[in-house]
C-alpha cells in the first residue's frame, strides 16, 4: 500500500523543482539514503545533512524544538542484575548509583508557551558513569510522528508558526499529518486523554527507539527502555489545560521544583524490553520504526533500577538551559541501531549544541562528564578547560598523548548485518502502519472515544475541507468507528465535508 501526494488538492501556482541550499535537484525529499532498505543512514546523504543542518540553526538563542524546560538533579540505582546483557559498567552490579540530570520539555512551544500544551514531553536524562555521559533522550510517548529523520524539519515547521501570519496554523498542521498516515499512532495517543500530561512527575518516558545492549564478549540484544512514573500516569482533559494556561502556564516547572524543595522527591522505575536478534524479522513489523511499539504481552518489562530526582538546580540559566542532551552520547554496552530516527539524531542533536552552545559545549559543567575528558580537541569558542595544556594535540604521537582503547565490540555492536545496495528506500504503507493504532483506539472506553473525537476536530475542523477529508480517510483505515465519531464531531462544527 503506498501513499502519494493527493489529486484532490486545489491547484496553486507552482513554485519549481525543490533544490538543495547549493542549487541541485532534490530527487528524493521524503526518504533519506540508506545502506539497503534496513541499513543505516548514510552521511554521504547531503540534502539531509544539508536540511538537518540548516533546521538546527533557524533559531537563535532558544532551542528550535524542547524550548521550555525543568530539571532536577538525583540518582540511578541498580535495582536487578542485568549484567549478563551488557558490559555498561554503570549496570554492573545491583544497589550502584550513578549521579543523573534530567531535563522535561515541551516540545513544539516557545520559552514563554504554557506547560499545560497538547503536545508530547521530552524525558531526558543524563548518566554520569565512569565511562563518560549516556543521555537517554526520549519523550512520555513510546512513538513519533515520522520514521525518517528528513521529514523532521518539516513536521516541526508544521507545529510552528506559519511564516506569513506568524500565528498557528491547522492548515500546517493536519495538511502534513494527512500526507504522512504513519503519524496516526502518535496522533491517536496525543489527542486522546493522555495527551495533555499533568506535570512532569505524573508522566513516564520512553526511549522510543530500539537501542542495542552489548555484552562482554560482543554479544547484543535489542532493546526498549522505559521509565515509570512512582506517582502515577495523571493528565489533564482539555478545558483544566486551559484553565491552568490562562492561570499559571509555568504550571509544571512549578510542580517539579516545589516537589522537591518540600522533599517530596519524584521516581521512576525503569525497565527494559528485550528482543533477541532472531526475533527481528518474525516480528510482523519493522523494530527500528519509531512509529510502532513491542506488545509487553510477547516482550515483558524487565526491571533494571530507579531513578529519583532529588535536587533542585542552583541556578536555571547555567544548569537546565545550557544541559545538553544526546542520543549519541552513548558508553560501551549501549550502541546504536538502524532506526532511521535515531541515525538522524545522532547527527543533529550534537550539531544543534555546537550551534547554541558553542563547539565546546561539553565542557560546560553540567555536561561534562565526572570521568574527565581527554582527547585531541583544540581552541573554538569557550574554551574552560586549559586547553589541555601541553599535551600533543594530534595521534599517533611519541610523547604521551592520549590513545585509542583498542575494546572491540562495546560501543558499535559487531556482528550487525548491514547490506543492500545504497538507495533511497521508502517505506511502503501497509496495514501494520494502522493496526497499532487500531489496538490503541480500542482500549479506550466509549466516553474516551468521543473526547478524543472532538479534541481531533477542535483543531481538524480548522483546516480547509479537502484536508479534512483526507485525514478523514486515515481514521476510517484505522477503524470505521474512528472515522465516524470524528466526522460526526466536524459536522458538529459546521464542517462542510
Amino acid at each position: 500500500m503506498s501513499f502519494q501526494h493527493p489529486a484532490d488538492s486545489p491547484a496553486t501556482t507552482s513554485f519549481g523543482t525543490l533544490t538543495t541550499g547549493n542549487g541541485n535537484p532534490v530527487q528524493n525529499n521524503q526518504t533519506s539514503i540508506t545502506a539497503g532498505p534496513q541499513g543505516q543512514v548514510l552521511i554521504q546523504d547531503f540534502h539531509l545533512i544539508d536540511k538537518l543542518a540548516h533546521f538546527d540553526r533557524e533559531r537563535i538563542p532558544e532551542r528550535v524544538v524542547h524550548a521550555k524546560g525543568a530539571g532536577a538533579h538525583g540518582y540511578f540505582e541498580v535495582t536487578n542484575d542485568i549484567s549478563h546483557l551488557t558490559c555498561a559498567k554503570f549496570l554492573n552490579k545491583v544497589g550502584k548509583r550513578t549521579p543523573i540530570f534530567a531535563r522535561f520539555s515541551t516540545v513544539g512551544g516557545e520559552m514563554g508557551s504554557a506547560d499545560t500544551a497538547r503536545d508530547p514531553r521530552g524525558f531526558a536524562v543524563k548518566f554520569y558513569t565512569e565511562e563518560g555521559n549516556w543521555d537517554m533522550v526520549g519523550n512520555n510517548t513510546p512513538v513519533f510522528f515520522i520514521r525518517d529523520p528528513i521529514k523532521f524539519p518539516d513536521f516541526i515547521h508544521t507545529q510552528k508558526r506559519n511564516p506569513q501570519s506568524h500565528l498557528p496554523s491547522s492548515d500546517m498542521f493536519w495538511d502534513f499529518l494527512s500526507l504522512v498516515p504513519e503519524s496516526i499512532h502518535q496522533v491517536t495517543i496525543l489527542m486522546s486523554d493522555r495527551g495533555i500530561t499533568k506535570d512532569y512527575r505524573h508522566m513516564n518516558g520512553y526511549s522510543g527507539h530500539t537501542l542495542a545492549l552489548v555484552a562482554a564478549d560482543g554479544s547484543y540484544k535489542f532493546v526498549k527502555w522505559h521509565f515509570k512514573t512512582k506517582q502515577g500516569v495523571e493528565c489533564l482533559h482539555a478545558k483544566e489545560a486551559a484553565i491552568i494556561a490562562g492561570s499559571d502556564p509555568n504550571y509544571a516547572t512549578r510542580d517539579l521544583f516545589d516537589s522537591i524543595e518540600k522533599g517530596d522527591y519524584p521516581a521512576w522505575d525503569v525497565y527494559v524490553q528485550v528482543v533477541e536478534p532472531e526475533q527481528v524479522d518474525k516480528l510482523g513489523f519493522d523494530l527500528f520504526d519509531i512509529t510502532k511499539v513491542l506488545p509487553h504481552a510477547d516482550f515483558p518489562l524487565i526491571p533494571v533500577g530507579q531513578m529519583v530526582l532529588n535536587r533542585n538546580p542552583e541556578n536555571y540559566f547555567a544548569e537546565v538551559e545550557q544541559s545538553a542532551f544526546s542520543p549519541s552520547h552513548m558508553v560501551p554496552g549501549i550502541a546504536p541501531t538502524t532506526d532511521r530516527m535515531l541515525q538522524g539524531r545522532l547527527f543533529s542533536y550534537p550539531d544543534t549544541h555546537r550551534h547554541r552552545l558553542g563547539p565546546n559545549y561539553l565542557q560546560i559543567p553540567i555536561n561534562a562528564p565526572i570521568s574527565g575528558i581527554n582527547n585531541h580537541q583544540r581552541d573554538g569558542l569557550m574554551t574552560i578547560n586549559g586547553n589541555s595544556g601541553s599535551k600533543p594535540n594530534y595521534e599517533p604521537n611519541s610523547f604521551g598523548g592520549p590513545y585509542q582503547s583498542n575494546i572491540v565490540g562495546t560501543v558499535i555492536p559487531i556482528g550487525m548485518p548491514v547490506s543492500g545496495n545504497i538507495g533511497n528506500y521508502t517505506y511502503q504503507l501497509t496495514d501494520a502502519d494502522f493496526k497499532q493504532a487500531a489496538a490503541l483506539y480500542n482500549i479506550f472506553d466509549d466516553a474516551h472515544k468521543d473526547r478524543l473525537a472532538g479534541n481531533i476536530a477542535d483543531g481538524l475542523s480548522g483546516a480547509k475541507v479537502f484536508i479534512q477529508k483526507r485525514q478523514l480517510d486515515i481514521f476510517y483505515k484505522v477503524d470505521k468507528d474512528y472515522g465516524v465519531r470524528v466526522e460526526r464531531e466536524l459536522r458538529t462544527r459546521g464542517s462542510k465535508i
